[in-house]
């Protein structure tokens, strides 16, 4: 979540503005730097983990819609919305010249079309309870932001 719901993806909750890719509908399940670190120490060693593969996500799938009422609430001011359409995205993946353009637009698609992940199971194995909200992260910004 640091990274897509920062000012470098456009998702600047400080200054009130927010990209949204696509219409910013479909939920995503956030998951914080933090949590994915806690989830790497809970593999080292572990047999259970061993030859496995492990979908992470946060403890909540929101909407970035969701999310930007959530902005709204942590800074008591409104954010405005900037949605870039999925036929741009489409348009920009298809005219990409490198692989790395290539690569962002993608993101971007995948972005949009949300990706929600049931973290019952890797979290009960791994033993890893507490993961970081995405309202926890932004009020981390709000207090980060505030003089």
């Amino acid at each position: 979540m640091e990274v897509w719901l920062s000012p470098a993806l456009g998702f600047d909750a400080a200054a009130g503005e927010a990209r949204i890719y696509g219409a910013g509908e479909n939920k995503i399940s956030f998951i914080s730097y933090k949590d994915v670190a806690k989830f790497a120490a809970a593999v080292v060693d572990n047999p259970l983990a061993k030859n496995s593969v492990i979908e992470l996500g946060g403890p909540e799938p929101l909407s970035p819609l969701e999310v930007v009422r959530a902005a709204e609430e942590a800074m008591g001011k409104p954010v405005v919305v900037q949605h870039v359409p999925e036929e741009v995205l489409r348009s920009q993946h298809a005219a990409a010249t490198d692989l790395l353009q290539k690569s962002f637009a993608g993101l971007m698609l995948y972005y949009a079309a949300g990706d929600v992940i049931d973290m019952t199971e890797a979290r009960r194995t791994l033993s890893v309870e507490r993961l970081t909200s995405v309202r926890e992260y932004l009020q981390g910004s709000v207090a980060a932001a505030t003089p």
